[in-house]
């Protein structure tokens, strides 16, 4: 059974900073690329940074160099280390990866809020 459990979000002032993690269970967690979303209140759900198995990063072009995605296999954790954070960060974050079951499938954790005030 397929798992993501994350924690770390909450309440902090514009330039704060919030480390997230995401704990995967059920999976051959090293083998997997894996990505956190985010989704604000009214808006679409959109990507934030994406994780390969090989340790490679992508990000969305609103993180501008503010986050960092970070991983461990020993403990099957995707981290999201976010700084400089602005009103416009406010959302749920949650973690996902797709796997092969054998057709593709997406899973999702329920997400951790994270709240910026001016």
């Amino acid at each position: 059974q397929v798992q993501l459990v994350e924690s770390g979000g909450g309440s902090v002032q514009a330039g704060g900073s919030l480390r997230l993690s995401c704990v995967a269970s059920g999976f051959i967690f090293s083998t997997r690329a894996m990505d956190w979303y985010r989704q604000a209140p009214g808006k679409q759900r959109e990507l934030v940074a994406t994780i390969t198995n090989t340790g490679s990063t992508n990000y969305a072009d609103f993180v501008n160099g503010r986050f960092t995605i970070s991983r461990d296999n020993a403990e099957n954790t995707v981290y999201l280390q976010m700084n400089r954070l602005n009103p416009e960060d406010t959302a749920v974050y949650c973690c996902h990866v797709r796997l092969r079951m054998p057709l593709y499938r997406d899973y999702w954790g329920l997400g951790t809020q994270v709240t910026v005030s001016l």
